[in-house]
C-alpha cells in the first residue's frame, strides 16, 4: 500500500470508525491514555467463555487522527480474526506501526500503539481474573491485586493504562492541558 492510500485509510477510519461504542456486556473495560498529547482510548473486550480467545472488541476515545484510526483498525482486525490471547499478546508495537504505515505514523509511535497497548492490558486482565477465580479468589481480592499491579506498572511505558488513564492523558508532563490537534 502506498503512502497516499495509507493516509486515506487512516482518515477513513478516523471519520467513520468501526466498532466505536461502549460494550455493556464486556468482560473488561480498559482505559488507556497518552499524557504527552491527550489521546484517550477505552477498549472493551468480550472473551470467548470457552477459550482463551477474543470474542469481540470495541472502543471509545478521543484524540488525534492516528490514535483513533489505529483503535478502529485494531478493533476491526480483532473482530474479523478472533485471535487467541497469545496471538494478541504476541502482536508487536512495530508490526502495528508497519500496519498503519511507518512513513505516516513513525514519528508518533505512542499515538499509533495506544490502542494495542490497551488491548494487551485488557487481555492480561481477563487471563489474570480467570486464573484468580479458578484459584478461589473473591472479586474484592482480585480488585485489590489489580490495583497493586497497576500502581507498580505506572509510568513504565509513557502511556497510562487502567483506571486514571483518562485524567492522566489530559495532563502533559508539566501539568498543562495538551493543545488540540
Amino acid at each position: 500500500m502506498d503512502r497516499q492510500t495509507r493516509i486515506a485509510l487512516l482518515v477513513d477510519h478516523f471519520r467513520n470508525p468501526r466498532h466505536k461504542h461502549a460494550m455493556d456486556d464486556a468482560d473488561v473495560r480498559m482505559p488507556g491514555g497518552n499524557p504527552g498529547c491527550g489521546d484517550v482510548v477505552t477498549v472493551y473486550l468480550k472473551a470467548d467463555p470457552d477459550a482463551d480467545r477474543v470474542a469481540e472488541v470495541s472502543f471509545e476515545g478521543t484524540g488525534c487522527t492516528i490514535s483513533q484510526a489505529a483503535a478502529s483498525i485494531l478493533a476491526d482486525r480483532m473482530n474479523r480474526r478472533k485471535p487467541s490471547f497469545d496471538e494478541v499478546l504476541d502482536l508487536s508495537y512495530e508490526s502495528m506501526i508497519d500496519l498503519l504505515g511507518r512513513d505516516v505514523v513513525g514519528s508518533r509511535p505512542r499515538c499509533a500503539t495506544l490502542a494495542l497497548g490497551t488491548l494487551k492490558a485488557a487481555v492480561k486482565r481477563v487471563e489474570m481474573d480467570r486464573k484468580l477465580r479458578a484459584a478461589g479468589r473473591s472479586e474484592e481480592e482480585i480488585r485489590r491485586m489489580r490495583d497493586t499491579i497497576a500502581a507498580q506498572a505506572a509510568g513504565t511505558t509513557g502511556l497510562v493504562i487502567g483506571e486514571g488513564a483518562e485524567e492522566a492523558a489530559k495532563r502533559t508532563g508539566d501539568g498543562e492541558t495538551p493543545p488540540n490537534r
